[in-house]
């Protein structure tokens, strides 16, 4: 609903001072702000600096007793981790950010890239699939990599292992940009680390990631939705039933992107996930000329895109009693459960406007009892 969706084709004005990107960066760092949080504390305080400001409060009003924001020094020093590394900061509304990422909701208030940014202004396509990957795989992978490149498309990958590894050197002497889930001048998996380092040289390295953060499950599935969210389609070359290239394709359905899939044999397992994109209704994939002419097609949305409308005006929340507040809490954790529900769905089902629900929801999440999950979901803390 256009009510909660902050991110879209409206970014905010970005930093213009070392000042402004020093609290912006305190504001995704402070505990419990994550990027859909960030932009709507950024639409509902206009600032970074005054959204800082009313954190303490907020959290106070949601029960959090000592919250305290991200303090300078931590981000200070990751500036200077930054400077050391020469990564520069791309922020949100940026002339540098990358425009695709605009069309996703929970899209990266600030990214870190080593490299050529410039090539963020290109289009992009997606090439993952299995760490495990077979022959075949790799050789697929260098292919539909090089006719890419060939055709002026950068290439967008994860730096793992298998798939992902020969997709970057194939399209590393044309342009590949590696998103990575930890910190840009961490090196994950470290036999990578040649590679890395020609793509920090040539091409670009990216992360939304503090600077020296080493990679945790749980960002990977976050680094995905860059993956996609900065590509015209995500092609899965292999990867198993259960695997992270599963979730890189659901997310660029959740995007609208378009997905592909290289077929494999039924008794390869590493052919498992593909084959359900397939019969799920992927695009199949033989070749690059299978890719190219399922990327060459007209996309409805760019008009649109072009010349955005303007933004309605939101109504102001009127002042709620605690007495009321606490209900509409109960009501959203009573609807939320370890599943997933989409915040849309759930504003529909409490019959109450979004405007209402929404400081509710920041609410909830400050205090640790709901998590936003990549595609507008929510679902409870356990």
């Amino acid at each position: 609903m256009a009510e909660t969706h902050f991110s879209s084709t409206h970014p905010p004005l970005p930093p213009t001072t070392e000042e402004i990107r020093l609290s912006w960066l305190r504001l995704i760092r402070s505990r419990r702000v994550g990027p859909t949080t960030f932009h709507r504390l950024m639409a509902e305080h206009g600032t970074a600096k005054a959204a800082l400001d009313a954190l303490p409060e907020v959290a106070r009003e949601a029960g959090v007793t000592g919250y305290t924001v991200c303090p300078e020094g931590v981000a200070l020093a990751e500036l200077k981790a930054a400077k050391t590394a020469v990564a520069r900061m791309v922020c949100h509304g940026d002339p540098a950010y990358p425009a695709a990422l605009y069309d996703i909701p929970d899209a990266p208030p600030i990214l870190w890239a080593m490299g050529d940014v410039s090539l963020l202004s290109r289009p992009m396509v997606a090439l993952v699939g299995a760490r495990n990957a077979s022959s075949l795989g790799t050789r697929m992978a260098k292919a539909l990599a090089t006719g890419l490149s060939d055709a002026g498309i950068v290439v967008t990958s994860g730096l793992a292992r298998g798939i992902d590894t020969a997709a970057h050197l194939a399209a590393l002497p044309k342009g590949t940009v590696a998103v990575m889930a930890g910190g840009v001048d961490v090196i994950y998996p470290t036999e990578n680390t040649p590679l890395a380092e020609k793509i920090a040289a040539i091409g670009l390295r990216l992360s939304e990631q503090p600077m020296g953060m080493s990679p945790q499950a749980r960002h990977f599935p976050t680094r995905n939705r860059i993956i996609s969210g900065l590509s015209q389609a995500v092609v899965v070359v292999e990867a198993a039933a259960k695997s992270g290239s599963l979730i890189t394709a659901r997310n660029a359905l959740d995007q609208g992107r378009d997905v592909l899939a290289v077929p494999g044999h039924p008794f390869d397992a590493r052919a498992a996930g593909c084959n359900m994109l397939i019969r799920d209704g992927a695009t199949l994939v033989r070749g690059i000329g299978d890719v190219l002419d399922a990327i060459r097609q007209p996309d409805p949305r760019q008009a649109t895109l072009a010349l955005p409308a303007p933004e309605p005006q939101k109504p102001s929340p009127p002042k709620r009693s605690l007495a009321d507040t606490a209900a509409l809490h109960s009501q959203i954790l009573s609807r939320l459960g370890p599943s997933p529900v989409a915040e849309d769905q759930l504003i529909r089902d409490l019959k109450v406007p979004a405007y209402s629900v929404a400081p509710a929801l920041l609410n909830l999440e400050l205090e640790g009892k709901i998590i936003r999950q990549s595609g507008g979901l929510l679902s409870l803390v356990h």
